[in-house]
């Protein structure tokens, strides 16, 4: 990889700050553990602390834990996120980066059998709990000096296509997309760059089945492969390297093979 992922410089006076939600698993932990890797100080957020820590004592085989803040928070709950940004302003000052990832699938189940209860805990995290850390960081990114910042929303490839059974997380990264535009329009005057990253069949405890079989939009139950997460912490270090100048608006990284969303199956 180039240079362009040690973060964004000179601008955060010193090693750039980022806050990483979901940090304690999956595509968050992969994240979270290469930012640090890099150089980065990492917030790592999520709801249980045994996880965050674990992620942060493996990040450059501990050598990188003085610069990681685990921080237990919900996201879906405004004072705790609001508590969450507090942390991060009290230890280091400043957020040059915000990776909202935190996310759920949600039961697979038919339309007419969703419960109100799922769909609001899905919404909830995936679009609320990015809306909610998004509004603290451009609090933050606006007010300090110097000015600006980046965020980064995990939209998945639902945000494009459903799987089967999967409405209310198809809706959530739909409207995702959505946030990610809104976003990134408001933030121009303030230097606030907002991109999207849609990942597909990354190897995490969310696509652990794929491997033996999940069902497809013909009814069929077929294996799928998948990539190693790495690859997306990968990607999201060039996005989260690139001078605020410019932006990765939208990027899509997957499993060259999957079916389903290049094609017809």
């Amino acid at each position: 990889m180039s240079d362009h992922g040690s973060g964004p410089g000179p601008q955060s006076g010193g090693e750039p700050v980022a806050l990483v939600t979901g940090a304690g698993s999956g595509i968050g932990a992969a994240v979270a553990a290469a930012l640090l890797e890099r150089g980065w100080r990492v917030a790592l957020a999520g709801r249980r602390a045994a996880p965050l820590e674990e992620t942060a004592a493996r990040a450059a085989d501990g050598a990188a834990a003085g610069r990681a803040l685990p921080v237990t928070a919900d996201v879906t709950d405004p004072e705790s996120v609001e508590a969450l940004f507090g942390a991060v302003a009290a230890r280091w000052g400043r957020l040059d980066l915000l990776v909202n990832n935190a996310g759920v699938f949600g039961a697979p189940q038919p339309v007419e059998e969703f419960s109100h209860r799922e769909w609001r805990a899905v919404l909830d995290t995936n679009l609320t709990g990015a809306f909610l850390c998004a509004q603290q960081a451009f609090r933050m990114m606006r007010e300090q000096d110097p000015q600006g910042g980046r965020i980064i929303n995990n939209g998945s490839l639902s945000a494009h296509t459903p799987r089967p059974l999967s409405v209310a997380y198809t809706a959530s990264k739909h409207a995702v997309t959505g946030l990610t535009k809104s976003l990134s329009l408001e933030g121009r005057p303030y230097r606030i760059a907002c991109g999207q990253i849609d990942v597909g069949n990354a190897a995490t405890e969310m696509t652990g089945r794929f491997g033996s079989g999940t069902l497809q939009a013909d009814g069929s139950v077929k294996a799928e492969p998948v990539m190693d997460v790495r690859h997306v912490a990968d990607a999201v270090l060039y996005m989260a390297g690139l001078p605020l100048e410019a932006n990765v608006q939208f990027m899509s990284v997957l499993a060259t093979t999957m079916p389903s969303f290049v094609g017809r199956g």
